[in-house]
């Protein structure tokens, strides 16, 4: 590819790089496979909304894909450019440019980690809640991206529970601006929501305005210890069944547990777990009684609650460390994908189970961990390395455990988006017709093809 195209556009020479070094640092994410990565032809670093939109009016007049990176932690080969051209770094432009306590609200740019944002509102008594586990390393254009969520997300919500306004830049590079930083709009349609989980493939965000909540002023939370995890999932479905106010309450089996210890050194029990945290402003304490007294029906082995302090700062040290505890479980097993489904809660129990089922069957390592307050499982089936067969079956049984949970009236993916790895699920979730409405809307936005194909659709 030609790039001198470029040097007519808003860049200076200092935002265009085809170093080697650079091509390989953007041929992959975090859940890209050895093996299939695939090098962009240029890489630029925009530090405006001008710069993108100038360098996506020329690669759309001249055919060339286009697709954004940022922190490279998705799962799913959103930010891999598969068809080559550019990949469009997005890390430049991460300034937190307004915070609005009065309203709750702040103003960023897409390269803005997260932890950032809860750095620029703190002394504020604020922070903004949706944020996903791996919130220190991931930017807020990404999670806006993929609709992510996290350890929270049971109390309050996804990432587009808590977007107010977002200004994108489309293929053409028209720069538009959606929702309204009132607390509500019912003005035309609604952008915003389509291009929140569009995963770069209808328009690159350059700004958004976020809200906030404040603090909790009591935080407490521990762990519960149970013999096996479908008897941890059926709790935990009891739990938030029951309507306790829980904010965090996570899943940790055995297999999981053994992983964290062996990488961390984390000191858990090798057997099934739930992370447990409340946040109340006054109170709290009738809140754990009554997650407790659930409890009582369930075989339960130990149940350590608190308030905040270091102990409980550790557990979820190690439950945001989970997915590179599991990279680096076995050197002669390999991740053979991040699974992500989610399931409504009465079908949680269910689903932990029909994994447990296929373990077995199959005799598989199939480690389950994740959100389970939202019906959400990450789960990942360990294959031998470079024993194709072993792998095949491994894909056979990720495949199976994805239909099921959809069968189960759930989704291929909870917060992981879709990427490359889930394609094939889409018209199986929904309809073919659906579907083709959605193909409808990316090519009346991006008529050309350009914005990171290979993604959503097959």
């Amino acid at each position: 590819m030609d790039i001198e195209f470029l040097h007519e556009t808003s860049l200076a020479a200092s935002q265009i790089a085809t170093t080697r070094e650079s091509l390989t640092d953007h041929a992959s994410d975090w859940g890209t496979v050895s093996g299939e990565e695939h090098p962009p032809d240029v890489v630029v670093w925009p530090e405006s909304v001008a710069d993108v939109s100038s360098v996506l009016a020329a690669a759309n007049d001249r055919g060339i894909p286009v697709t954004p990176y940022a922190a490279g932690t998705s799962l799913e080969g959103h930010a891999v450019p598969v068809e080559g051209g550019i990949s469009m770094n997005m890390t430049r432009m991460d300034d937190v440019l307004d915070v609005r306590p009065e309203d709750f609200q702040i103003d960023v740019q897409p390269g803005a980690l997260g932890s950032a944002v809860n750095d620029a509102v703190a002394e504020h008594g604020l922070f903004f809640p949706p944020l996903p586990s791996s919130g220190k390393i991931s930017t807020i254009g990404g999670m806006i991206a993929n609709d992510a969520s996290g350890m929270q997300t049971v109390k309050y919500g996804e990432i587009h529970d808590w977007i107010l306004r977002l200004e994108a830049v489309l293929a053409d590079g028209t720069v538009i601006e959606t929702g309204s930083t009132a607390s509500k709009t019912s003005a035309g349609y609604n952008l915003m929501d389509l291009l929140v989980g569009s995963e770069g493939t209808l328009a690159v965000v350059t700004e958004a305005t976020l809200e906030l909540a404040g603090i909790p002023e009591q935080v407490w939370g521990g762990r519960v210890v149970f013999p096996n995890r479908t008897e941890a999932s059926a709790a935990i479905a009891d739990v938030v069944q029951s309507g306790v106010d829980v904010a965090k309450i996570e899943l940790i089996d055995e297999l999981s547990a053994a992983m964290a210890n062996r990488y961390l050194d984390a000191d858990l029990p090798d057997v099934p777990m739930a992370f447990v945290e409340f946040h109340a402003n006054h109170h709290v304490e009738t809140e754990v009684e009554f997650f407790t007294a659930i409890l009582n029906d369930y075989d339960v082995e130990d149940v350590t609650i608190t308030e905040s302090g270091p102990e409980m700062e550790r557990l979820w040290e190690v439950r945001e460390e989970m997915a590179s505890a599991l990279k680096h479980y076995d050197p002669d097993l390999t991740m053979l994908t991040s699974g992500d489904v989610t399931v409504p809660i009465s079908k949680y129990a269910d689903l932990i189970d029909h994994i447990s089922t296929l373990e077995a069957e199959h005799d598989l390592e199939i480690p389950c961990f994740g959100h389970a307050g939202d019906g959400n499982v990450h789960y990942t089936v360990m294959v031998r390395v470079g024993d194709e067969e072993h792998r095949a079956l491994g894909k056979r049984v990720d495949s199976e455990i994805v239909r099921h949970a959809i069968e189960l009236g759930g989704t291929c993916t909870g917060e992981h988006g879709v990427g490359m790895g889930k394609r094939e699920y889409l018209p199986e979730e929904f309809n073919r017709a659906t579907v083709d409405v959605m193909e409808r809307i990316k090519r009346a936005m991006d008529p050309n093809g350009i914005l990171n194909p290979g993604k959503i659709f097959e």
